[in-house]
């Protein structure tokens, strides 16, 4: 059993891989904990699997996880986790904007008895659009969800093994690692570090990617999208009784006349709030639905006693 299981999930960062090994291997060492760093190679198509593979013949600590395609950073970050032997997990980027220098603070909060550690972005220098859709995707995804997610934070954190094993119980395919973190409910304390820009090499997280983990996130986690729906059909209901009144009071006090498609225009509107309050409550009944077929734990137990063992 290792102290400390690294998981860094690998796509096409052949310029990366060692540097982020010699700067992870010096500060581990220097805490004297027995480690292990498992590289997932999700399916680059680069050098980057014949330099791990170099590396995991020189260094025993250094495991290889190779997937057959590009599954995506969820599902290497879970490959990585199923074959982890540390009593702690830490999961971070290999692109170095996830800086390996303070992983003895965030292991300091852990033998302090924090189940979990997030290291959260204090600032970041990313792009203008990217900066501040993130920020106000977090904010959406804070108020609306279901679990309160912290924001700003990314796959840069420590686990301890009990959450892990349940974590490992949670097999869903649409997987958003942050939410789900967050939805087991254990202590957490947060970790603030400046994100530096990357050095080498190009982002493999493209536009597309980000929307996905971002839709993700949305509807593992919120039943937003379904309850819009309620939201449409009350306006419509109003907005078209508000017209009925009108027209009411135009023909009693101003004798206008209105033609029959004018009274079939509102009845028409007002149909279609109610329209839209059904698709709400079929929503509902879906949302309900994947929530079941998620098959997660109906509960997480803390601890428990002698009482209850």
């Amino acid at each position: 059993m290792k102290d400390i299981s690294i998981i860094i999930p690998v796509y096409n960062e052949s310029k990366n891989i060692l540097v982020i090994y010699s700067r992870l291997k010096e500060i581990l060492n220097k805490l004297e904990l027995m480690w292990e760093i498992i590289f997932v190679n999700d399916g680059s198509n680069d050098d980057s699997v014949f330099i791990i593979r170099d590396l995991s013949k020189r260094d025993s600590n250094i495991k290889l996880i190779s997937l057959t395609r590009n599954f995506g950073q969820q599902a290497a970050l879970t490959a990585g986790m199923d074959f982890a032997e540390g009593n702690a997990v830490i999961t971070m980027d290999c692109d170095l904007q996830d800086p390996p220098e303070i992983i003895p603070e965030m292991i300091k909060n852990w033998k302090n008895g924090y189940h979990i550690v997030f290291a959260r972005r204090k600032i970041r220098s990313d792009k203008f659009m990217k900066k501040y859709t993130a920020i106000l995707y977090y904010k959406l995804l804070y108020k609306f969800a279901e679990i309160k997610i912290p924001g700003n934070i990314g796959e840069f954190r420590l686990i301890d093994r009990y959450v892990l094993d349940h974590l490992k119980n949670m097999r869903e395919k649409s997987r958003y690692l942050r939410g789900m973190v967050a939805w087991l409910g254990f202590d957490y304390t947060i970790v603030d570090y400046v994100r530096p820009n990357r050095i080498y090499g190009e982002t493999g997280f493209n536009f597309l990617k980000m929307v996905r983990l971002a839709m993700s996130g949305i509807l593992s986690f919120s039943l937003l999208p379904l309850r819009l729906g309620f939201l449409i059909g009350i306006l419509s209901i109003f907005l078209g009784t508000g017209f009925l009144f009108y027209i009411i009071f135009d023909i009693l006090i101003n004798d206008q006349v209105y033609p029959l498609y004018k009274w079939l225009t509102i009845a028409l509107f007002i149909f279609v709030g109610f329209l839209f309050i059904l698709v709400w409550i079929l929503g509902e009944y879906v949302g309900r639905i994947y929530d079941e077929s998620k098959g997660r734990p109906i509960y997480v137990i803390r601890e428990k006693s002698n009482e209850a063992q």
